[in-house]
């Protein structure tokens, strides 16, 4: 399982800040593993994993035949975003204790002539006991575009993304996450839902609904070319998603509503 976590947002970067998961108490390991209470939540589409090539900080190459049969999270972070600092001592926390069952990868998105040197005195400050990549654009629209960091991709033992989160990861979830998929006993409440892009973006496409968007009238060829459209169609917000997806992530987004309900329009007066 791989999990790639994003959360923070920088003008410079151009990236917008995703809203903060609620703040969990520090709970000790041993009382977080049972997971009575703790809800996880998969997707029943999971996505391949791009194919694409990390190398570490030492210019060496992060083996990824070494993930199979483990659980992966792929966090997205930075040394300036202040939620990826916060949740950094939680990832490492998760590595030490699940070394057998768990690989970690953080993927740095600093940027600039100093980006080498300031990830690798973050990571030497902080003790990072996982492996850390620097990397750029094309791997972040490899996973869909990376809008804001913190975000988090976890992989299942097959080597499949199924979950993605957006903002701080709630330690205690993630661990029974990563217990759930690792096949280690757990008391979570673990559900594989019918996705259409509320747990993974690209999943947007089996959507039949569109939050705010009303096809009442519409024929069903013409809701199908509706659909078609808002998920080939890219919104205009900066997130990197169609109009579906972006619709699906945020409902708020005053971007991406106009754009579909123009769709729609247009598909109604063509009946006309």
């Amino acid at each position: 399982m791989v999990l790639v976590a994003t959360a923070c947002s920088n003008a410079a970067e151009g990236r917008a800040a995703a809203p903060p998961a609620a703040a969990v108490a520090q709970a000790p390991a041993q009382a977080a593993a049972p997971g009575a209470g703790v809800k996880v939540v998969l997707s029943d589409r999971p996505l391949p994993l791009p194919a694409f090539s990390l190398r570490d900080l030492d210019g060496q190459v992060i083996d990824q035949h070494a993930w199979k049969g483990k659980v992966v999270l792929l966090n997205f972070w930075a040394t300036w975003c202040g939620p990826c600092r916060a949740e950094i001592r939680d990832l490492i926390r998760l590595q030490n204790k699940y070394r057998n069952q768990l690989v970690i990868v953080g993927l740095s998105v600093d940027a600039g002539n100093s980006a080498n040197a300031d990830v690798r005195r973050f990571v030497t400050e902080h003790q990072m006991n996982y492996p850390v990549a620097i990397v750029d654009d094309h791997v972040e629209k490899l996973f869909g575009g990376v809008s804001s960091i913190p975000s988090t991709f976890v992989l299942d033992l097959d080597g499949r993304i199924v979950q993605r989160h957006l903002g701080t990861l709630d330690a205690i979830v993630t661990e029974q996450e990563v217990r759930a998929l690792a096949k280690l006993p757990t008391s979570a409440e673990v559900s594989v839902v019918h996705d259409t892009g509320q747990v993974l973006k690209a999943n947007a496409a089996y959507a039949t609904e569109i939050p705010g968007i009303d096809f009442t009238g519409l024929t069903p060829e013409q809701k199908t070319e509706a659909l078609k459209r808002m998920n080939t169609e890219m919104c205009t917000c900066g997130c990197g998603s169609t109009i579906a997806g972006c619709r699906i992530e945020d409902p708020t987004c005053d971007t991406s509503l106009p754009l579909a309900k123009k769709i729609v329009a247009e598909i109604r007066k063509k009946k006309g």
